[in-house]
């Protein structure tokens, strides 16, 4: 089970919002370079960089931090936020993430989806299943459909997607634990691979996770928790590699 350390960018810099909301912002890294290099010398295998201005529909400098980050570390790194057009997402490829996560464009736009399977590949690809009392939310979680989140799924997968990033909203930066059931349900239910996101607040949450990994767990991100300093990434990833307890 990998784990995914978070870098949130919002006007270039690195923080953490509570449950989605611009207006409850922590600003971690001034230079979110620092934050990106401090994960990978710790060992992590993938980053997970979002671009919160972007998910938000606002204009930002946070593909220049990304270039940086890119840049910084030779880790791959999977990428989202206001991904709505096929040049949006090229230009993250041409940048050179290795993975991008559709949210609001694979709810609105299912053709989209299907050029970036046709151009990428499967692996290249992660679907946003965001989810506030098992409704699919969109426009970085300002909007609430009213499509069951696993009825989403398994239309996506009817498409070609393979690899979905399922985040409880109301637990995300709540440091309140993990949605493991809700997790394994939705892979259950669609067939996708699912990396579960949202609260992880402690060591446990993360050996809940790997205890199911074999019901279709490929992942876990982690934010507010490393940020401030709830847990540490190389004991995360000891535990999600089964190497110690928690």
């Amino acid at each position: 089970m990998i784990v995914y350390p978070a870098i949130d960018l919002r006007q270039g810099k690195a923080v953490r919002l509570r449950q989605g909301d611009p207006d409850q912002a922590t600003v971690y890294d001034a230079n979110p370079v620092k934050a990106a290099e401090r994960w990978a010398e710790a060992g992590a295998e993938w980053l997970h960089v979002v671009n919160l201005d972007g998910a938000l529909g606002e204009r930002s400098p946070n593909l220049k931090a990304l270039s940086r980050i890119l840049d910084a570390v030779d880790i791959p790194v999977q990428f989202g936020g206001g991904l709505r057009e096929l040049t949006a997402v090229e230009d993250a490829f041409d940048l050179g993430v290795a993975r991008v996560v559709l949210g609001t464009a694979a709810v609105r736009n299912p053709d989209l989806l299907r050029q970036v399977l046709d151009k990428y590949g499967a692996e290249s690809l992660v679907v946003g299943l965001d989810a506030r009392d098992g409704k699919v939310a969109t426009h970085g979680w300002r909007e609430v459909s009213d499509i069951p989140v696993a009825d989403l799924g398994k239309r996506l997968a009817r498409l070609g997607a393979q690899l979905a990033l399922y985040t409880d909203v109301a637990r995300d930066g709540m440091l309140q634990g993990v949605d493991v059931d809700g997790s394994v349900a939705l892979a259950e239910a669609t067939g996708l691979r699912v990396i579960a996101s949202g609260g992880v607040a402690s060591l446990d949450d993360i050996a809940r996770l790997r205890a199911v990994a074999e019901r279709g767990i490929d992942g876990v991100i982690v934010g507010m928790a490393l940020y401030a300093g709830k847990i540490t990434l190389e004991d995360a990833l000891a535990v999600a590699q089964g190497e110690r307890e928690t």
